[in-house]
C-alpha cells in the first residue's frame, strides 16, 4: 500500500489537531479579554477624569500560560490519535533520510570548493536536513499570510522531490507561526505601560490565527 492510499485512512488535519486548534481559539478569546482589561476601564471612565485604574495582569497570565496551553493541547492530539503519529514519524524518518541524502550529494560535490568563509564552519549532513524543514515550515508561514494559494503552490513544489512531506511541512508552518505569537505575548510581560502590554496581547492574534488556518489546512 502506498504512503497516500495510507494517508486517505487517518484523520483530517482539523480533526488530527482539534485540541490544538481549540486552545488556539481560547489563547485568541484570553488575549481579547487581557487587552479590555486595560481598555474596558479607560472607556467607561468619566471624560475628565485623568487617571484610570486598569488591570494588567491579565496580560501577564496569557503570556505565562499560553505556551503550557498548546503544548498540553498538541499532547492531548497525539493521545487521541496514536494510528497518525505512527504515520508522521515514519514519514518523517523517510523524508529526513531522504534529505540527509541530498544534503551529502551537496556535501560531495563542493568538496573540491567549500562555500565556507572565513573558517566559518558548515552545517552537517543532519543539521542541513533539519534546517531545509525549519525554512521549509517558515517560508510557507510568510507566503500564507498573504497568499494561501500561493503558499500551497509552493507546498507542492517542496513535497514533488519526496525530500519533504505536505503534512509535516504544514505542521512545521503552524510551530512557525504559533512562535511568532509567543514571542509577542512574551514581550507583553515587560512591556512600559499597560496600553503597551493590550497592544501586545491583541498583536499576537493574527499569528495565532495563522496557526489555526494552518493546523486546519488539508491540502488533499
Amino acid at each position: 500500500m502506498t504512503a497516500t492510499s495510507d494517508r486517505l485512512d487517518l484523520p483530517a488535519r482539523r480533526r488530527r489537531h482539534a485540541r490544538l486548534i481549540a486552545a488556539l481559539t481560547t489563547l485568541i478569546g484570553a488575549c481579547a479579554d487581557a487587552a479590555g482589561a486595560v481598555y474596558q476601564p479607560i472607556a467607561a471612565a468619566p471624560s475628565g477624569q485623568e487617571a484610570v485604574e486598569v488591570n494588567v495582569l491579565p496580560c501577564v497570565q496569557v503570556s505565562l500560560t499560553a505556551a503550557a496551553l498548546l503544548d498540553r493541547a498538541r499532547a492531548e492530539d497525539d493521545a487521541r490519535w496514536p494510528v497518525a503519529v505512527v504515520w508522521e514519524r515514519a514519514q518523517a524518518r523517510r523524508t529526513y533520510a531522504a534529505r540527509c541524502a541530498v544534503a551529502q550529494a551537496q556535501e560531495f560535490v563542493e568538496q573540491d570548493d567549500p562555500p565556507s568563509r572565513n573558517d566559518v564552519r558548515l552545517p552537517t549532513v543532519e543539521q542541513a536536513a533539519a534546517m531545509d524543514l525549519v525554512s521549509a515550515g517558515t517560508e510557507v508561514t510568510a507566503r500564507w499570510r498573504s497568499d494561501p494559494e500561493e503558499a500551497v503552490a509552493l507546498v507542492r513544489d517542496l513535497v514533488a522531490g519526496g525530500e519533504l512531506a505536505v503534512d509535516e511541512i504544514l505542521d512545521e508552518a503552524v510551530d512557525a507561526a504559533v512562535a511568532t505569537g509567543l514571542l509577542v505575548l512574551q514581550e507583553a510581560r515587560t512591556a512600559p505601560d499597560p496600553s503597551t502590554a493590550a497592544e501586545l496581547c491583541l498583536g499576537a492574534v493574527p499569528h495565532i490565527t495563522l496557526a489555526i488556518a494552518l493546523a486546519s489546512a488539508d491540502l488533499d
